[in-house]
């Protein structure tokens, strides 16, 4: 009998073309392939041992024989690729309609009442990196107090702001009151935080990002289990995306090592229920930067300590490894890709070696996971359970 379910998502980390892909302009995007193939092959045995080479051809990873994990790769149904409907649709909930984008900025109607609301000015108000517009807009924010608003091609509202000059937390609150602004048509996915630090032209973003998502419009599988009495503990920007909802236990973390640490150390100290882990960095630091070195020392240092979770879980463990979208460092893009993402596997007492083949939803995660717990199943998703159970 199973006990315990982890969950880790590896931000970003999508592995080829979803059907859909061209639609999305990201014909031919593969974010774990091309950045193997960028850095000359990746070297991560334990995801190897778990089957991560039976998914595709990847520099470095071998198809080996008898894996220990089960496999698979998962297509989003969901209109979009952001993170918000790829965690949505992990944990059962499939958006019909794209959350909103501003490829021109936006609209007075929402800037203006913002600018009311935090009586500060705004600078930029575009699509940018958001490593770039704090170099060209740092300096006229050190000097009037005006705050960096900027978007991309997701579903997103940010706001850069100096520790020195705005303190994080009434940045927090910027964040919020554009939040309980940016609702209805406006209703973006995230409202994010990004506080920097540094001087004129050496400026740089601190670990106290945080993001404001939507609540999730309907019960997810986080919901069910805590209203059975499961515990749910989220683990890095779990808590922001979900907006709380379906979390028992939150727990904020500053890089992918650090959320790896905590995982492993909840292991010793949540015997039962579920942890779910985000690890940001693959997207945040190497995906968006088109930085495929960055992403693959990225993949490397978590397959390492992957290499200390495992021995760890106990014979009532399911450990499953997936994604939430691609961003390929490799494309001229410096947005996320649609993509099909990974779905690995593992648990001490479950059968090894299935092939378990193109899911059709990210979903089929969240109807194994409540077949594990005797739940009431998600609106969305097939289970894989009785196909890995041992």
């Amino acid at each position: 009998m199973i006990k315990r379910v982890i969950v880790i998502v590896l931000d970003a980390c999508g592995i080829g073309d979803a059907p859909d892909s061209a639609a999305f302009g990201d014909a031919g995007s593969n974010t774990i392939v091309h950045t193997a193939s960028a850095v000359g092959g990746l070297e991560c045995p334990n995801m190897e041992r778990l089957g991560l080479g039976h998914l595709d051809d990847i520099p470095g990873i071998a198809a080996i024989p008898n894996p220990v994990g089960s496999y698979a790769t998962m297509r989003e149904q969901s209109a979009g690729k952001d993170s918000t409907s790829g965690h949505w649709e992990l944990m059962g909930l499939v958006l019909d309609t794209a959350f909103p984008v501003f490829p021109d900025g936006f609209g007075p109607h929402i800037l203006d009442r913002f600018k009311a609301e935090t009586g500060r000015g705004v600078l930029g108000n575009c699509p940018a990196s958001g490593t770039e517009i704090i170099q060209e807009y740092g300096d006229r924010h050190c000097t009037t107090g005006d705050l960096i608003v900027y978007t991309s091609a997701d579903s997103v509202f940010q706001i850069a702001a100096h520790e020195e000059i705005v303190p994080v937390d009434e940045l927090y609150r910027y964040c919020l009151i554009a939040r309980k602004i940016l609702q209805g048509d406006d209703a973006v996915g995230r409202v994010i935080a990004r506080p920097f630090i540094g001087t004129s032209g050496k400026y740089t973003r601190t670990v106290r990002r945080r993001d404001f998502s939507l609540s999730p419009p309907r019960p997810t599988v986080l919901n069910s289990l805590m209203d059975t009495g499961v515990e749910t503990v989220g683990i890095g920007k779990i808590d922001d995306l979900f907006a709380g909802n379906g979390l028992s236990v939150k727990i904020h973390t500053e890089s992918n090592i650090d959320g790896m640490n905590r995982t492993i150390a909840a292991l010793a100290e949540y015997p039962s229920g579920l942890i779910f882990t985000n690890l940001v960095e693959t997207d945040m630091l190497w995906g968006h930067r088109n930085d495929p070195r960055g992403f693959a020392t990225a993949l490397e240092q978590f397959d390492k300590q992957l290499g200390e979770l495992l021995p760890a879980l106990a014979s009532t463990d399911a450990l499953f490894i997936s994604a939430d979208h691609g961003c390929d460092p490799t494309t001229p893009s410096t947005d996320h890709s649609r993509e099909l993402v990974p779905l690995l596997a593992y648990g001490p007492a479950l059968q090894a070696g299935t092939n378990l083949g193109r899911r059709g939803c990210f979903a089929d995660l969240a109807a194994t996971i409540s077949e594990i717990f005797g739940i009431r199943a998600p609106e969305a998703g097939t289970s894989f359970w009785p196909d890995i159970r041992g």
